[in-house]
């Protein structure tokens, strides 16, 4: 019998990337379908989803490119990207990441497919790799404490401007920031400013300190334009005045300056960016926030510290989460919830490779040679203002910057053009004798003889005076001692990756968080010299490439949506939530409404939510929750009647954080809208929509997407993350903007803009490519079957445990969205086990625990994407079912209420080879409590962690050798 003929489309296999993606196979997605009563995925969208919010309208997106065609696409957008030798400074500085690094950690899915290490248990090889990162910022900066990364250097200047408010006993509301700063900085300071009702002063520290009261001040060490000043001066004058200091810094520099604690300064913040990691067109890099010890309850973003387990071992865990949005909501310290995990881990990486010694090295040449060009540069007759420079100086030609400029460009470098007159060059890890030669060339006189390199080093004057220069020795603790042969490297880094769960070990079922799979495909485009390569700032006409890339993501993302406009400025789920109240808030504004400042926020709702609203100058006003989860009409009702004549926003998540549709969302939404208000959807449950419904087409007027969910970029152990905010028309206006690049918003009106709120124009740039390649070959057949294979994979398990663990929030038909909570309360009455201790026990089984206690306190979130086949959610579910079967041994007296295998959990190999074995039951349940644990076994590398202890004695630096005897 001959074999049927397949059509010319299926043999050319264009779809079959969604195969790959997407976990179960036909046979397994019909078994979950006949377990849950349902013929075909259509029945799921009967039955879960609202009809009132579903989309009828085609999506215009391409059909399903293959994953061969998508690689050949993006080399050709790539091709579009000129890039040139960057020599323009700001803040972004070309390097070079060892190939060790590159191979081990930046496309290794061990690394980049990691989550935030709530679970420290399994998590300590990233912990460990980012308390080596706070150490290299430590003995950088000088400073006491460091914390684990912040999104960028001009968001983290403005988190100490927050924090210098919380703790400055000045009261001005002014804040006097250096004019030397780097103008994105200078900029997002504003906008962050604002709402917080702080009033800005841009000065010169050095000259009208005197003049001013204000309550924190920033400069920048060197400046932008390269000088390096004594900060000694600037310091004593604020403290005076009760104000805090910030300085911010340049890492690399600091290898050889004076450290800014020497000056007494309070804060030190920066880009660790020029450490390995490459530019990007922005991003992503880790910003680093540093700061005295007395004040690390205050500090924003994570910090790692060291503690023990319960056998007594060095153990890491985030430290002090207590001031964090999660649970201090609108009175959190900041609102950030992702940092940059993965790029603080690289930087440390790189100081761990180099050393003391070869840091130096580096430095040192970068110095030597901007020393050497500017000594050419005088002799070829050019007036250089600059004296007291480590890597950046400025030049001075009247009339002809631009035109020199233009000149220097054709020879493919790129310098700073800071007005007509006026030329700033930067050097960096890359620059070489050649380049030197080349710059000399372009200035000189077609007569004239450039300089030599040799003469000139031979006759040269250190430009910066000895008490600016760094006397104390630096990364002197082992870890930065060790590792400098390659062979070294690489085992240090796989000992480190093979102590985490991440999801090339087993799945993360972490509610609202969206741990789907991150195809090496999608990752292939962030290597590619012509997309990391390049300077935010480079001009336009050199990053053709990216612009088509920004304009072919933000249609894809707009027709998905329903959206007019997008903005990809905001680097992080946070700063979009930030980024799109503020839109909504100059709305008003423009409209004489500014006295709208009330912002309505579910009980139910993420602890960003209020944490974001606060920052933009909103009220926040909580909404009751009824029992089933869903937002109270009648509360909602109420509180408009209440609030109808300052009534500014409504922030709601969609599907809810309870797992479920809420089938009143366009009720809600048009509420609102009759009463003034604008809706913001939180994206963070899109992964639940994409495909099925455009929000923007049902009521929203504004939400953030987070990239590194939805739409496949991996979450990197807690960053990057890319949180890109849609509008609909009438907000497009007021998208952010920036000061350095024009353009940036199009639809910019004579009203302005919410101004700039990151430091790139375009955010973190460079891994947008794995979201345009993630929607290019899932296609709008493939996005949609994803979707619905979410949505089943999250019912199917919901049915799964139901005769074993209550589901906490059904919607219609009983049935979930993309994601399930299962009710744990019960326990600890009947027999004094908790969420955490299920967490742990599930670590034995090898699976990362989901969500704990949220939205629900004692309760556990599970979302296991559409990523995960039928055999991984029922080992998953299998191991939930064990559990709860030991639990009952416990309530039923069969095992002992505080010596059993929950209480103990997770049993690590230094257990099992114990010579005394006297706990009462078996080292097979302990170890191996089911078949799967035989053949890849995960071994925990510590015991349950001391939370108390470490918070007690907290300790944020590596430890000493003989705290590990």
């Amino acid at each position: 019998m001959s074999t049927p003929k397949l059509p010319l489309s299926q043999l050319e296999m264009r779809g079959n990337f969604i195969r790959r993606h997407i976990g179960a196979n036909q046979q397994q997605t019909a078994a979950m379908l006949t377990a849950l009563g349902l013929k075909n995925l259509d029945d799921l969208i009967e039955q879960a989803i609202p009809d009132n919010i579903l989309s009828d309208e085609p999506l215009k997106l391409t059909e399903t490119i293959s994953e061969r065609a998508v690689i050949s696409y993006l080399r050709k957008i790539r091709s579009r990207n000129k890039v040139y030798t960057s020599m323009i400074g700001m803040g972004y500085y070309d390097t070079i990441m060892p190939a060790v690094i590159k191979r081990n950690v930046l496309e290794n899915p061990s690394w980049y497919t990691a989550y935030t290490p709530y679970q420290a248990e399994v998590s300590q090889g990233r912990l460990e790799a980012l308390i080596n990162f706070q150490q290299m910022v430590m003995d950088l900066t000088g400073m006491e404490l460091a914390n684990a990364s912040l999104l960028d250097e001009a968001t983290a200047a403005a988190e100490a401007m927050a924090m210098s408010r919380r703790l400055s006993k000045n009261e001005s509301n002014k804040v006097f920031i250096d004019q030397d700063c780097h103008p994105q900085t200078i900029a997002v300071m504003q906008t962050r400013a604002k709402p917080l009702g702080f009033e800005t002063i841009i000065g010169c520290p050095y000259q009208d300190l005197e003049n001013h009261d204000f309550f924190a001040i920033l400069v920048q060490y060197p400046g932008t334009k390269g000088e390096i000043h004594d900060l000694t001066t600037v310091v004593n004058s604020a403290h005076k005045k009760q104000a805090l200091v910030t300085v911010a810094a340049d890492l690399l520099s600091l290898v050889l300056l004076k450290p800014p604690a020497d000056f007494n300064v309070d804060i030190v913040v920066g880009n660790s960016q020029r450490f390995g990691v490459p530019m990007g067109y922005g991003g992503p890099h880790a910003a680093f926030f540093a700061t005295k010890d007395a004040y690390k309850r205050s500090v924003p973003g994570r910090i790692i510290g060291v503690s023990k387990d319960n056998q007594g071992q060095i153990a890491y865990r985030m430290a002090l989460q207590t001031r964090e949005q999660h649970i201090r909501r609108d009175k959190a310290t900041s609102n950030i919830c992702t940092s940059q995990v993965l790029l603080a881990v690289i930087a440390g990486f790189y100081a761990i490779y180099h050393g003391s010694n070869g840091l130096k090295l580096i430095a040192s040449r970068v110095h030597r040679y901007t020393q050497i060009l500017v000594a050419g540069l005088k002799q070829l007759g050019y007036q250089i203002p600059s004296e007291s420079y480590f890597d950046t100086f400025i030049i001075h030609i009247p009339r002809r910057a631009k035109r020199l400029a233009s000149r220097v460009q054709e020879e493919e470098i790129n310098f700073r053009i800071i007005d007509a007159d006026t030329l700033g060059i930067s050097l960096d890890e890359t620059t070489n004798r050649q380049t030197l030669r080349k710059i000399w060339r372009l200035f000189a006189a077609s007569t004239v003889d450039i300089p030599d390199i040799t003469l000139m080093d031979n006759n040269l004057e250190e430009c910066i005076a000895d008490t600016l220069l760094r006397s104390d020795q630096i990364l002197q603790h082992p870890v930065f001692v060790k590792y400098h042969s390659e062979t070294e490297m690489m085992r240090y880094m796989r000992r480190l990756a093979r102590k985490d769960i991440a999801l090339d070990r087993s799945m993360i079922p972490l509610g609202s968080c969206t741990m789907k799979l991150n195809a090496a495909t999608e990752m292939q485009a962030i290597s590619y010299y012509e997309f990391s390569n390049m300077h935010p700032f480079a001009p336009l006409y050199q990053t053709l490439g990216y612009q088509q890339l920004f304009e072919e993501l933000e249609d894809m993302l707009c027709d998905l949506t329903g959206f007019d406009a997008f903005s990809f400025q905001p680097n992080a789920g946070s700063q979009g939530e930030y980024t799109g109240l503020l839109v909504i808030a100059k709305y008003h504004a423009v409209r004489n409404e500014a006295h709208r400042n009330i912002c309505l926020i579910p009980a139910s709702a993420h602890g960003t939510n209020p944490a974001s609203a606060v920052m933009a100058g909103f009220k926040v006003v909580v909404l009751a929750c009824d029992e089933n989860g869903n937002i109270s009409l009648d509360d909602l009702n109420d509180k408009v009647t209440q609030y109808q004549k300052t009534l500014g926003a409504l922030m709601i998540t969609y599907p809810s954080t309870h797992g479920v549709f809420e089938e009143a969302f366009r009720e809600i939404c048009d509420i609102i809208h009759q009463h003034g208000g604008q809706v913001y959807l939180d994206g963070a449950n899109f992964n639940a929509l994409v495909g099925l419904s455009r929000p923007g087409k049902i009521g929203a007027d504004v939400a953030h997407l987070n990239l590194h969910k939805t739409f496949a970029i991996p979450h990197g152990g807690g960053g990057p993350g890319v949180g890109p905010i849609g509008v609909v028309k009438h907000l497009a206006p007021f998208l952010p903007d920036h000061p350095v690049v024009e353009g940036v918003n199009p639809a910019k009106s004579d009203h302005g803009t919410v101004g700039t709120v990151s430091a790139a124009p375009w955010g973190s740039a460079s891994i947008l490519t794995i979201s345009w390649a993630y929607i290019a070959m899932m296609g709008a057949s493939g996005l949609k079957q994803a979707t619905l294979h979410a949505i089943l994979n999250a019912n199917y398990i919901a049915q799964k445990l139901a005769p074993h663990y209550p589901i906490l929030f059904t919607g219609k038909n009983d049935r979930v969205a993309h994601e399930c909570i299962i009710d744990c309360r019960a326990f600890k009455k009947s027999c004094n086990i908790t969420v955490d201790d299920i967490a742990k026990r599930l670590i034995d089984y090898g699976f990362h625990a989901p969500t704990m206690s949220f939205p629900v306190a004692d309760t556990l979130m599970i979302e296991p994407t559409e990523s995960e086949n039928k055999a991984e959610i029922d080992r998953f579910c299998d191991a939930l079912i064990a559990i709860r079967q030991e639990i009952r041994e416990i309530e039923s007296g069969k095992a002992d209420t505080k010596n059993n295998v929950l209480h103990n959990a997770p049993h690590t190999h230094h257990m099992l080879i114990d010579e005394e074995w006297n706990l009462p039951y078996s080292k097979q349940q302990a170890f191996f409590p089911d078949d799967h644990q035989h053949d890849d076994k995960y071994w925990p590398p510590i015991g349950r962690i001391d939370n108390v202890y470490g918070d007690r004695h907290l300790f944020c630096s590596c430890p000493a050798i003989s705290d590990y005897e």
